[in-house]
C-alpha cells in the first residue's frame, strides 16, 4: 500500500490586523489582560472576503507548491464551521473555481480538529488506492459569529485559511498514526445556539488542557514513539495557556513548539494547517522530523497526528 504524507502546504490570512488596543477602545479589557490570559497581541478580520475565497487562495498556494494542477486532484475536503452558506458547499465551490474537475468534493464540521479530521480521512483514501491526491483545507470565518460586546469570546477569534495536499510519500515518510475522538456530553460548554459563539470557558480550558496532551501522547503510542522521539509540536493555536501544557506534558523546549496564536488569535480549522505552513517556511520543521499536529474543539472534539516530515 501507499504511504499518505504531506506534498504541499498553503495559507491565506486576511490583511485587516485588529490589534487589543483596538479592542481596548470599546471593551472593558486591555492589552495586558488579554495577552496574560491567552498569549493574543492581534488577529485578522475577513471584511469583504468570504470563506470560500480564503480557501481558494490558501488551496491555490497548496497546489503550487505541490507542483501538482487543479485536475489532478481526486477529493476536496474542507474543514470549517463557517460556511459561505449551508449549500453549496466550500469544497463544491472552489472544485469549480480552482478547475478541478475530476474531484469529488465535500465539507468536514470537527471545528477546531477539523484539519486533522480532515487529514486523516485524506490517508485513509490514499492508503487504500482508492485516490492518489487529496486536497484538504481548514478556513474559518469566525468573526462573523462573534459577539464583539462579549470580552470573553471577542478577543479570542479570527479568520484565516490553511491547506494541504495529501498524497503518496517514500515508505519511511508521511503519516505515522492518528487519534481522533468526541466527548459530546461537553458540547454545551463552546456552542452557537443563536446568533453568536457562547463559551464556557473554565470548562473548555480544563478539558483543552487534559486532551491536548493525553491525544498527543496516544499518538506517539500508535506510532510505536516516544516522548523523546518528538521534534516539533504544532498545537491548535487557542491559548498559549493550553498550549504550553501540552508541550510540558511532551517535555519539549519551548523552541520546539509553534506558537503563532499572538498574531492571528484562534482561527479554529485553519490554525495548525497555518502555523504549519510558517514553520515549514523558517526552516523550523526539516526532512526527516517527526512532527505532532493536536488540537480540540466545539462537539466537543479532538484530533492528533503525528508524522515524519518529507516526501
Amino acid at each position: 500500500m501507499p504511504k499518505a504524507g504531506i506534498l504541499g502546504l498553503g495559507r491565506y490570512v486576511p490583511e485587516k490586523r485588529v490589534t487589543n488596543h483596538d479592542l481596548e477602545k470599546f471593551l472593558d479589557t486591555s492589552d495586558e489582560w488579554i495577552k496574560s490570559r491567552t498569549g493574543i497581541e492581534e488577529r485578522r478580520f475577513a471584511e469583504g472576503v468570504e470563506t470560500s475565497e480564503m480557501a481558494y487562495e490558501s488551496a491555490l498556494s497548496a497546489l503550487k507548491a505541490a507542483k501538482l494542477s487543479a485536475e489532478e486532484i481526486d477529493l476536496i475536503l474542507v474543514a470549517t464551521v463557517t460556511p459561505d452558506m449551508v449549500f453549496p458547499t466550500v469544497s463544491t465551490m472552489i472544485q469549480d473555481r480552482l478547475g478541478a474537475k475530476n474531484a469529488a468534493a465535500m465539507d468536514i464540521s470537527a471545528a477546531c480538529a477539523g484539519f486533522i479530521y480532515g487529514v486523516a480521512t485524506a490517508q485513509q483514501f490514499i492508503e487504500t488506492s482508492a485516490y492518489k491526491h487529496v486536497l484538504v483545507v481548514g478556513v474559518e470565518k469566525l468573526t462573523k459569529f462573534v459577539n464583539m460586546e462579549d470580552r470573553n469570546t471577542a478577543v479570542l477569534f479570527g479568520d484565516g485559511a490553511g491547506a494541504a495536499v495529501i498524497g503518496p510519500v517514500a515508505e519511511d515518510k508521511g503519516i505515522l498514526a492518528f487519534d481522533l475522538g468526541a466527548d459530546g456530553s461537553g458540547g454545551m460548554h463552546i456552542n452557537k445556539k443563536g446568533p453568536f459563539i457562547e463559551m464556557n470557558g473554565r470548562e473548555v480550558f480544563k478539558f483543552a488542557v487534559r486532551q491536548m496532551g493525553d491525544a498527543s501522547l496516544r499518538v506517539l503510542s500508535k506510532a510505536g514513539l516516544g516522548k523523546e522521539d518528538v521534534d516539533f509540536l504544532v498545537p491548535h493555536q487557542a491559548n498559549i495557556r493550553i498550549m504550553e501544557a501540552s508541550r510540558e506534558r511532551l517535555e519539549l523546549p519551548r523552541e520546539k513548539m509553534s506558537v503563532n496564536v499572538n498574531k492571528y488569535g484562534n482561527t479554529s480549522a485553519a490554525s495548525i494547517p497555518i502555523a504549519l505552513v510558517e514553520e515549514v517556511e523558517q526552516g523550523k520543521i526539516k526532512d526527516g522530523d517527526v512532527i505532532v499536529l493536536v488540537g480540540f474543539g466545539a462537539g466537543l472534539v479532538w484530533g492528533s497526528l503525528a508524522i515524519r516530515w518529507g516526501r
